[in-house]
């Protein structure tokens, strides 16, 4: 016999609950499991990141070997991804268990006995099960028994998770890959395309094909990226293929993502699996600015791509240009340089300091636009250039676009492998780094540090509200690992100040995010 155990709660219930009537509940329960399988069918609120929402448990016997056995769960409206997470006892008699599932319609997947941890959504899925409706109803676990002893007995149980949205930080904690556990700058690129959409490449035979994610990614890793973010034009298809390769690139950490592709501008969309319609047009109800009120606001993050790009016959919807304007206070992340914007004299870095001088915090990022994982490197559109590097607490996705999000991040835009900027300021007690607000009353001293390594051959360039400073006597970068600093004392108003690293040529090698003075 099988016994489920719901962990689904109930916050307004619990919360009011007094300790006695939680104990009798939970003595009532634990006796009526011990006669017969137990669904607890309370109204669907979620789950913490550890805890699952039901557990189903059981036993199978010598008796049972080569047989099949079906356990039902139910599935509450609202959900949009199922995570189960299996386990059974017995192994080292050579007991073993193989899991399925089925859906109130049919088949979902079968993953025998290589997968402990398995997933389902509208989008996308663990290798061996199938993306589609999250239909509420009568779901079922499929447990075979191709091998138990004669007088075995295996304690099984699995633990199942609801989630209400494809939104990342809605995943149960179990979930979401979490390559290196310590903070340090991470290096990556926010922009590919791959066979999904329009990326291509040679076929073996020379042949010019869709190109398989594999070979970004491969590529990516080669360069020695530590995430690389799959941005396809409109669709999820490649979400499932970005889970199945996530175990094998164990150093690399692959970001779902998509390119909201519009005749008025695109930008890529990070943190949700959840399909979002793109069909924004100049008449169209949705507009630009109906499609971001729609978006979650919990760890999502829109990235306005290639603000400046030449929009037209070759490529239509490049530039942004949408109408009506969009409320910029929706948006909090532009691609300020592409790979492309050397090629087409075309960088997005003044028009995103144009947003910043009308007062919005707006983090600028790089992307290589990769439509080609073989292309040469360098070279315009290859994988990594430009590169962006973000301060994160870990290698994960949570925390890479937590780090994008809050403009702990810069721009190297040769892509290189070790080059670093960090630029904070500080006042009395008050500290403030790349992305953050510094409030000064007038008058007041700060002090500005800037420090760079591997960048010897360049020159430090400061930027005040859009225009050049020369506050450092000498900019020049001669050791590998240099710091800089510089005085300033503030005004009423608002700014922000923000570094460059240029070679002698005036060649950009890196983009720093702003520090902002008394934004709100």
């Amino acid at each position: 016999m099988a016994i489920i155990e719901s962990n689904i709660r109930h916050r307004y219930s619990r919360s009011r609950a007094s300790a006695s009537d939680r104990e009798r509940s939970r003595s009532w329960l634990i006796c009526f499991a011990a006669v017969i399988s137990v669904l607890l069918l309370l109204p669907f609120v979620g789950h913490t990141e550890t805890t699952p929402d039901l557990v189903l448990r059981g036993t199978v016997e010598g008796k049972d070997n080569h047989t099949y056995r079906l356990i039902s769960f139910t599935v509450p409206p609202g959900t949009a991804r199922i995570t189960l997470e299996v386990n059974y006892s017995g192994k080292e008699q050579h007991t073993v268990l193989d899991w399925g599932l089925f859906d109130p319609s049919g088949f979902r997947g079968w993953s025998g006995g290589n997968k402990s941890l398995f997933t389902v959504s509208a989008s996308d899925a663990t290798p061996s099960y199938l993306p589609g409706e999250i239909v509420p109803g009568l779901w079922k676990l499929l447990i075979a028994v191709p091998n138990i002893r004669p007088n075995t007995t295996s304690e099984f149980s699995a633990n199942v998770y609801f989630s209400r949205s494809g939104v990342v930080a809605a995943e149960p904690g179990i979930l979401p890959a979490v390559l290196k556990s310590a903070a340090g700058w991470y290096r990556g690129d926010l922009h590919s395309h791959t066979a999904h959409s329009d990326g291509s490449c040679e076929s073996q035979s020379g042949k010019k094909v869709p190109c398989p994610l594999f070979l970004t990614a491969q590529t990516a890793a080669r360069r020695g990226l530590d995430f690389l973010a799959i941005t396809d034009h409109n669709t999820t298809s490649h979400f499932s293929e970005v889970r199945e390769l996530q175990p094998f690139f164990d150093k690399l950490l692959l970001i779902p993502g998509r390119e909201i592709t519009t005749f008025q501008g695109h930008a890529n969309l990070f943190g949700t699996t959840d399909f979002v319609d793109f069909r924004v047009t100049s008449d169209s109800v949705p507009a630009w600015n109906d499609l971001l009120r729609r978006l979650p606001s919990d760890g999502v993050v829109l990235s306005v791509n290639h603000p400046s790009r030449p929009t037209g016959e070759v490529c239509m919807g490049c530039g942004w240009h949408p109408d009506p304007e969009v409320d910029w206070r929706l948006i909090h992340v532009m691609e300020a340089v592409n790979s492309y914007d050397s090629a087409t004299s075309s960088s997005g870095i003044g028009f995103w300091q144009s947003k910043l001088n009308e007062g919005f915090r707006i983090t600028g990022i790089g992307g290589g636009d990769n439509h080609n994982a073989l292309a040469s490197i360098p070279g315009p559109g290859s994988v990594g250039y430009p590169t962006t590097v973000v301060w994160a607490n870990t290698l994960s996705m949570r925390a890479i676009l937590e780090g994008i999000l809050t403009g702990h991040a810069f721009i190297d835009v040769t892509g290189s492998t070790n080059r670093v900027l960090e630029f904070t300021a500080s006042s009395s007690a008050r500290r403030a780094a790349m992305g953050d607000t510094l409030r000064l009353a007038a008058s007041t001293p700060a002090m500005f540090q800037v420090r760079v390594q591997a960048a010897a051959g360049g020159n430090i360039e400061v930027i005040e509200d859009g225009g050049t400073i020369r506050p450092l006597q000498d900019p020049n970068v001669t050791q590998p690992d240099q710091s800089f600093s510089f005085h300033w004392t503030s005004d009423p108003g608002r700014h922000w100040f923000r570094i460059n690293v240029r070679d002698n040529d005036g060649k950009l090698w890196l983009v720093g995010n702003p520090i902002y003075i008394n934004f709100d």
